[in-house]
């Protein structure tokens, strides 16, 4: 069995997975959009080349996403994408380009459980944490 995470956005997941794969290295999939799908036309004009679905693979992951179109699409809430880099500089870099322009929840920082923890929301509205777990 797998569990992925699967992103809706309001209009913008084509920029976020841009940024996404940029943070994480990964190259996204092929993207499908509602203009070549046979909802074509049902969301009007400027929804033609919005995302219907992409996925990309990042550290033996796959994180996937979609626009929403209206009214379907809700702000995320009560969850959070978590992320585990394996050292203290690559969890600095990734929150640090993450949570540009976004709203922090906990800035990036040691705890008494983290090399480095954070909590944040991206510019795009998708939560994320970030966790470098200490030895124990």
């Amino acid at each position: 069995m797998t569990i992925n995470a699967y992103l809706y956005f309001d209009g913008s997941c084509e920029e976020a997975f841009q940024l996404y794969a940029k943070v994480f290295g990964a190259q996204p999939g092929p993207a499908f959009r509602f203009g070549q799908s046979p909802m074509a036309g049902q969301f009007g004009p400027n929804w033609a080349q919005k995302i219907m679905h992409i996925s990309m693979e990042a550290g033996g992951q796959t994180l996937m996403g979609s626009d929403a179109p209206p009214p379907h699409f809700q702000p995320p809430q009560g969850f959070a994408v978590n992320i585990t880099p394996d050292s203290v500089e690559a969890a600095e870099r990734i929150y640090h380009e993450l949570s540009q322009g976004g709203k922090i929840g906990t800035a990036l920082q040691e705890t008494f459980w983290a090399k480095r923890y954070a909590q944040f929301v991206d510019r795009f509205g998708t939560p994320w944490m970030i966790n470098v777990v200490k030895p124990m």
